[in-house]
């Protein structure tokens, strides 16, 4: 359930809220305006996360097969369990 967020803007803020609702006639009320914007704020982190592991998997996507080395899992596994034993 949706739990209410008061907010209270003055001055320019609050003129410039108004102009953006009843002006610009875009939004039926300033509490429309302030989701979009909240909306907007989201979607925009949200992209920055996804980017962020975008670039990070960037490399081994354009890299050349020719590069790749091949990965025996079982072998890993032993071999970090066997450390993990040894570091107690």
């Amino acid at each position: 359930m949706a739990q209410a967020i008061q907010v209270q803007f003055a001055g320019a803020l609050e003129r410039f809220i108004h102009e953006r609702v009843d002006g610009a006639g875009l939004y039926s009320s300033a509490g429309e305006y302030l989701q979009d914007l909240v909306r907007r704020d989201f979607e925009r982190e949200e992209e920055r996360k996804w980017g962020w592991l975008r670039d990070e998997l960037k490399a081994g996507v354009e890299a050349d097969e020719a590069e790749f080395v091949p990965l025996d899992v079982a072998a890993l596994l032993l071999k970090a369990k066997t450390r993990r034993d040894a570091d107690g």
